[in-house]
Formats: structure tokens, sequence, C-alpha cells
């Protein structure tokens, strides 16, 4: 089995799936599906040294070898997301779970009502800015991004 983290932008795996890397038993596979700049393929490289990470994918999609049952995917929640990547990849998540893959919808805006507090924020907050210095006013005043996060399993 393995876990799969599919993240739109370089950050979204950490505000939304922190919980997933830290208490794993399985090393998971991040793959980020949007264009990365070299600064930031630079700060990916910083959740491999906090946790343990197999591998870590920039691809527009998940490869076919991952795409099987035994697998847990993490996608982007497609309703309680409101960047349209975050959207896209929900609706691939969608029909993901629509084709019988085992799959979980993370939200990175705290919106949805799965959300709950983080058992340790100040881990959270620690890993994203050590690992994603760039990014660090988007989470400066908005301890949104690292006080919460949920996870949702559609039945269908």
């Amino acid at each position: 089995m393995e876990i799969i983290i599919v993240a739109p932008h370089p950050d979204d795996e950490l505000i939304g799936c922190y919980s997933v890397l830290k208490n794993s038993k399985h090393k998971p596979i991040i793959i980020y599906t949007e264009d990365v700049s070299e600064e930031r393929k630079e700060e990916v490289k910083g959740i491999k040294k906090l946790f343990n990470i197999k591998h870590q994918l920039l691809t527009r999609q998940v490869p076919q070898n991952l795409m099987v049952k035994e697998n847990l995917f993490y996608f982007p929640d497609p309703f309680h997301e409101h960047h349209p990547a975050h959207r896209m990849q929900g609706a691939i998540g969608e029909t993901f779970a629509r084709a019988g893959l085992n799959v979980m919808f993370y939200s990175t805006n705290m919106t949805a009502p799965y959300i709950h507090e983080v058992e340790h924020p100040e881990e959270k907050q620690n890993a994203l800015n050590l690992c994603y210095p760039t990014q660090a006013d988007l989470w400066k005043y908005e301890h949104k991004f690292f006080l919460f996060e949920g996870y949702c399993k559609w039945f269908l």
C-alpha cells in the first residue's frame, strides 16, 4: 500500500496533510501537479528532511502504476476549495473515488465542515516556516494554516 498526497502547489501537502506526513507508518509519495519554480523546487526538498517521504514527483497527473485500489490517495476537496487548481485536482480525486479507488479529501482553506484543530499546531507552524520560507507571509497573520486541518471520505 502506498499513501499518495496530491498537492497542486508546494505547501499544500503541509497545510492540508501535516498529520498524515507526521503520523504515517508508510513513507508517503507527494505529487505536485502545478508548475514549480526553481526556488520552490529547492523548498520542497525540506519536506524530505523533516518527514519520512518515499518520493516527490513533479507531474500533472498521477502515474498509472500508482492507480491501484490498495493505495490511499489524498486529494484537495473539490467542493470546499476555492483555488481553481485545487478544485481541478479535487475533481480528479472525485473520478478516482467513483472508480473505486481509496480517496480522502483535504482542505487548505479551512472552511470545510470537517475541519478540526491540530494537536500540536506549533510543530506544524515550524514545519511550514522551515520548509517554505518564501510563503511565510501567507500564514504570518493567518493562524488557520497551522491550527486546523481535516479529512473527508465520500461514500458512493
